[in-house]
């Protein structure tokens, strides 16, 4: 099955295939050593990777993933083959809209916009503060917003839902 996974701003395509028990993994065609054992039922998993071996932490639903390796936290978005098909059909059709997640952690500080509320491209939705830094976040294209996901004081994560415009 070929997934796509979009990490840190960056797409990667990953094609699983299980045969006889064992894993083939592909990350953009490059083939990975790769096997993998299921500590518990919570998302806990021992990676072996060429002789070495990494605990991992995963957590998420079927289209958003947080995996923890070695201390470092990762955001994840994962669309298999039938969903990003349908999702880029879905885009090209409105070219508007859409669902704005957080760039990076932060706390959501004051929240511009309201449900209803008709945007442009590059108005401001909300303001997070990470890194002691303020910042605007900004509709990355014309709309209405559909629905705010975050409240004022809410700590959010890399990845996560903040604004949907329709």
């Amino acid at each position: 099955m070929k997934y796509f996974i979009t990490m840190g701003g960056r797409l990667r395509e990953v094609e699983l295939e299980e045969r006889l028990g064992e894993l083939r993994v592909t990350v953009d065609g490059e083939p990975l050593d790769l096997s993998y054992e299921e500590v518990d039922r919570l998302g806990q998993v021992v990676l072996l990777s060429e002789g070495r071996s990494f605990a991992v932490s995963i957590e998420g639903d079927e289209s958003r993933v947080g995996v923890t390796l070695a201390g470092y936290h990762y955001a994840m978005e994962i669309e298999d083959e039938r969903e990003r098909a349908a999702h880029v059909a879905e885009r090209d059709a409105g070219k508007s809209g859409g669902v704005v997640v957080a760039t990076m952690p932060g706390v959501v500080m004051e929240i511009l916009v309201e449900p209803g509320q008709a945007v442009e491209a590059g108005a401001p939705l909300l303001i997070l503060e990470a890194m002691k830094m303020q910042n605007e976040i900004a509709a990355p294209s014309g709309g209405v917003v559909k629905s705010v996901h975050v409240t004022p004081g809410q700590a959010v994560g890399s990845g996560e839902r903040l604004v949907t415009l329709a």
